[in-house]
Order: structure tokens, then sequence, then C-alpha cells
């Protein structure tokens, strides 16, 4: 099982956040519902708030197909008694839908999803949450999102994404932006920084994003977590068991040092 990190709750000084495509509660193949492993890895490894990618709020097929399928939607059977949780629904069809969800340690105040869609074969969103974190002057805003495969429509969404912060984040607040970013092709980085000021936990500690995509023998660099008001203290991709066998991406975590946010300060 994954270690147990410091959380904010337990040390002020700090918060800890992980990101997480969880594949819609199935195995890399989709041939087991491997949604309570995730819970489990997921509480043992205690972060204070999740970004999650591909979360079914509903699928009837897998309802009847597996008969240990939770009656609640996924994001909150994930919560249980530990997170409060929110979803944003991206992609709806037939037998259900599914989206980005985040779950907190903390309050949520107000959140809102906005749809990044630019055609009928992908659809995505991105999921915004203002988190008031206890003991902070200014409320966290955490940015849940997932892009397309095409560089063309990332470049056009990461532009929505960017807008959306400059309407809707003020310029000194606490920010993490973290998800699928899809953007094999590195990108996202650089407009990222330039346009709003964010930097990559990873490429921050280790001068590169993290490779976390397939899960199972990690080739691309694919999940990112983004961040603005913080110093990152550590970031890792959680590899081996028992994560390799419970998505086909790896998930991300990072513990950031927030005495600047807690005050309402800015540090990169």
């Amino acid at each position: 099982m994954p270690h147990t990190v410091l959380s904010a709750s337990s040390a002020s000084q700090r918060l800890v956040v992980a990101s997480y495509n969880i594949h819609k509660g199935l195995s890399p193949l989709n041939r087991r519902l491997v949604l309570h492993d995730v819970r489990e890895a997921l509480a043992h490894l205690s972060p204070d708030v999740v970004f999650l990618q591909e979360v079914q709020g509903e699928h009837h097929r897998h309802a009847r197909r597996f008969s240990h399928w939770p009656a609640l939607p996924q994001h909150e059977f994930l919560a249980g008694e530990v997170w409060t949780s929110t979803y944003g629904r991206n992609a709806s069809y037939q037998l259900g839908h599914h989206g980005n969800a985040l779950l907190s340690r903390f309050p949520i105040r107000r959140w809102h999803n906005h749809d990044l869609t630019l055609h009928r074969f992908e659809q995505r969103g991105l999921l915004h949450c203002v988190v008031d974190v206890a003991g902070w002057e200014k409320p966290l805003h955490a940015l849940c999102v997932h892009l397309n495969l095409r560089a063309r429509d990332r470049r056009r969404q990461l532009d929505m994404v960017i807008d959306c912060v400059h309407q809707e984040v003020p310029q000194h607040s606490p920010l993490v932006l973290a998800g699928d970013f899809n953007d094999w092709q590195h990108e996202a980085s650089t407009i990222l920084q330039r346009e709003l000021g964010l930097h990559e936990a990873f490429e921050t500690l280790h001068g590169r994003p993290a490779k976390s995509f397939p899960a199972r023998l990690p080739l691309l660099n694919l999940d990112r977590i983004y961040t603005r008001g913080f110093a990152i203290e550590t970031a890792e991709v959680l590899l081996g068991q028992p994560w390799r066998s419970m998505s086909d991406h790896a998930p991300l975590l990072a513990v950031l040092d927030c005495r600047h946010a807690r005050h309402g300060g800015a540090h990169a």
C-alpha cells in the first residue's frame, strides 16, 4: 500500500494534493471493477485535495455487469466520510455520464463546471472549486481538467482555461490546476507559465513532468500538477502496486509549502 503523508490538517504549513485519472473505476483492460481498491488506496494516502478525471457519474450497463457496483455516484463513493466532493459532468450518453471530480478535506465554498468541448468525439471540462482551507486568509482555487488528444484542440482548450482563470481567480489567490493534460508534446507548461505564472510541481523539482502513462510501464508525461502561490516540497508519481492494477494512469502526489498561501502572498 502507498505510504501516508503528512496532511495540512495535521501540519498547517503543508497542503497535500493528488491528481488521478481513475479510468472510470475499471482496471486498465476494463475487466474488473477496482473502485473499492481506489477508495482504500486514496484513503490510506490521505491527501487534502484530490483532482480526479474520468469519474463515472452513472453507467447502467456497468451497474448490471458488476454485482458490487456502488449505489452512489463514484465521486461520492470515493469521498466516503473523509472528503467533501463535487462532480462536473463532461460526457453524457445513453448509458450514463462521466467527468471530473474534486475531493476536499476542507469545505468547498462554491464550484462551477466549465465546458471545454470542441467536438462530439471528446467531451471535456474544467471543474473550478473554491475551497476554504482552515487558517488561510484567502481561499484555494482548485481547478481539475481533462484535455483533448489532438494538439490543436489542446491549445484552444488551454486558451479557454487561461480565460477562465483571468476572469474568476484573483491574481494573488493560491491556485492549483491539475489533471490529465494529454500533453505528450510538452507545450502546456510554457503557455501556462507565461500567461498565468503557473509552475508544474515535477518540473520545478525534477526538471521535467512525471511519466505517468501507461501505469504499468510509464512512458508519457500526460498528468500534471500546476501551482501558483506555493513552494513545492515533494512531488512523486505513484508506481507499482496497488496503483498499476487500478487504472491506465499512475497518480501524482505533491506536498506544497503553503506558508505564503496562508497569508495571501504570491510565491512560485
